[in-house]
């Protein structure tokens, strides 16, 4: 499994508009074959950072789903808000591996 973790600087006077396009991610990202995490937006702290994570079976389904996502007009509708908005001013996308299941520290030796 890959997962997907996106840090988002976006416009604080422009949330309601992230928002939609956050809730329009979820959907697309799971109607592609990935699983959805969810965003994160500002509430305490920074006003300008937001997370989503998202992760899909491997790599290279995760890139079948950017192959899709760039011919799928519903994703396209979704840039163009975010571009027609302003309200993302930049992202970074960082890939990780996953730990999903705990073990007892007894039974890994602590």
């Amino acid at each position: 499994m890959i997962t997907a973790l996106i840090t988002y600087v976006i416009d604080p006077a422009k949330v309601d508009a992230f928002e939609v396009y956050a809730r329009a991610w979820i959907h697309l990202v799971n109607r592609m074959g990935g699983t959805h995490h969810g965003y994160f937006l500002p509430h305490e702290g920074a006003n300008n950072k937001a997370w989503a994570m998202f992760s899909f079976p491997s790599l290279a389904a995760y890139e079948d789903y950017r192959h899709e996502m760039a011919q799928d007009g519903d994703c396209q509708k979704a840039f163009r808000h975010a571009t027609d908005t302003g309200c993302i001013l930049s992202y970074d996308r960082t890939f990780t591996r996953p730990v999903l299941e705990g073990t007892a520290p007894e039974d890994l030796g602590l």
